[in-house]
């Protein structure tokens, strides 16, 4: 994976709310596609297919262990390599707006604009109910988009779990204790 800079790292943009951006090579309904269709979102995030209409459930399914090759060694606090999330699209407006709930109380918004040949994605995920939590998920966002980036840019991707036990140890150092 490439080398992560300073703007790659998420940040607190609101209590609870956490923001990461990449830009990434387009065109936009690319990177669409990898958002919504589920043999793409498999290979950086999670499977699963998804009806793209507001209201609309649908179920992630994660190969954590499938994300690289070689994976790296999983975490002891992530006893499966495989984990199942149901999901409920809350904005859809192709090919600019995708958002969905995780656990029924916090929401991802991923929002895609034009920079030039490039896109611009901006990752938005609200509502997170703690500090653990907004070190966690900005953790796995930051893995995650890294290997997406990777994967759109045809670069070499390296062990995700490294990645996630650096970014790990990052987050926990730039997340406020009283976030």
């Amino acid at each position: 994976m490439s080398t992560t800079t300073e703007q790659d790292f998420g940040t607190l943009v609101a209590p609870r709310t956490l923001q990461m951006q990449r830009l990434l090579p387009g065109p936009i309904e690319r990177i669409w596609d990898y958002l919504t269709k589920s043999d793409l979102r498999r290979r950086w995030l999670a499977s699963g297919d998804m009806d793209l209409k507001v209201g609309a459930s649908c179920e992630l399914v994660w190969h954590h262990d499938e994300t690289t090759t070689p994976p790296g060694k999983r975490p002891d606090s992530m006893s499966s390599p495989e984990s199942h999330l149901p999901t409920r699209i809350t904005q859809c407006d192709p090919p600019h707006k995708l958002g969905f709930m995780f656990w029924n109380d916090t929401e991802v918004v991923f929002e895609l604009k034009p920079a030039g040949t490039k896109v611009l994605l901006t990752l938005t995920h609200k509502d997170l109910p703690n500090r653990g939590m907004m070190v966690g998920v900005s953790t796995g966002w930051h893995a995650h988009l890294d290997v997406l980036a990777a994967r759109l840019s045809a670069t070499k991707i390296e062990n995700f779990w490294d990645h996630w036990r650096v970014y790990k140890a990052e987050y926990e150092s730039r997340i406020p204790a009283d976030a």
